[in-house]
């Protein structure tokens, strides 16, 4: 008799001891450190929500990247010479944003890369008119580095020459005449440029800033009509 209460008893007793090993188990309800049924798969649910969200960081964004200048530098040591690399490259999406950055490393592409994250984290954004020229000409220099900037024709293409050509590709700038002064550094010339696109403005900023209509500022001398400089205004913002 004492045999088959203990036999009877042992599965009622071995069933509370499964079910703690379930729930503590990591496929478990309530199992690993997540609260809700699944424990960590939640978790994991709820990092994928959290990148499905934002389109650029799960697609990528198309950027264009330019290699503008690369120098190597040495340094003498005990041993011999020790040798590294800078990098300098100019990113943008061909739409109005543009950024530069400087990175050095003892290897070429971790230099690039560098340059790479730097130049994206910089990015500006330059009202364009059309979406292929700027909206007036512009002056920048850092520097002994002076750059002239100039909106052109359509047509007439980017006139500009080493480093300041990267800029403008990557800009998204199709016509544009350009001048540099005062010295080649390619450091030099592409802050002053930025400098100058920096200075750059729409005319819808400039009427809300000054309390008066994009027609005003837009039509010149009657050759344009309001409606048509009001129209052109508005496709440029």
């Amino acid at each position: 008799m004492a045999d088959e209460i203990q036999n009877a008893g042992a599965p009622a007793g071995g069933a509370p001891g499964g079910e703690r090993r379930g729930r503590g188990g990591p496929g478990g309800p309530g199992g690993g450190r997540g609260r809700g049924p699944g424990g960590g798969n939640d978790r994991d649910r709820g990092r994928g929500r959290r990148d499905g969200n934002n389109p650029a960081e799960a697609g990528g964004e198309e950027l264009v990247e330019k290699l503008v200048h690369i120098n190597r530098v040495s340094k003498t040591v005990k041993g011999g010479k020790r040798f590294g690399f800078a990098a300098l490259v100019v990113v943008g999406d061909a739409k109005g944003r543009v950024g530069f950055g400087h990175g050095k490393a003892r290897e070429v592409p971790e230099a690039i890369q560098k340059a790479t994250a730097a130049a994206k984290k910089a990015m500006i954004r330059v009202p364009l008119r059309d979406g292929r020229t700027l909206h007036h000409d512009g002056y920048g220099h850092f520097g002994a580095g002076k750059v002239y900037v100039r909106s052109a024709a359509q047509g007439t293409g980017i006139i500009a020459g080493g480093p300041m050509r990267a800029v403008f590709e990557a800009l998204g700038v199709a016509d544009v005449v350009t001048k540099s002064v005062g010295t080649n550094n390619p450091y030099n010339m592409i802050r002053a440029t930025f400098a100058s696109l920096v200075e750059q403005t729409s005319p819808k900023a400039v009427a809300q800033r000054r309390g008066k209509k994009i027609a005003d500022l837009m039509a010149r001398r009657g050759d344009v009509s309001a409606r048509v400089a009001e129209a052109d205004a508005e496709a440029v913002a």
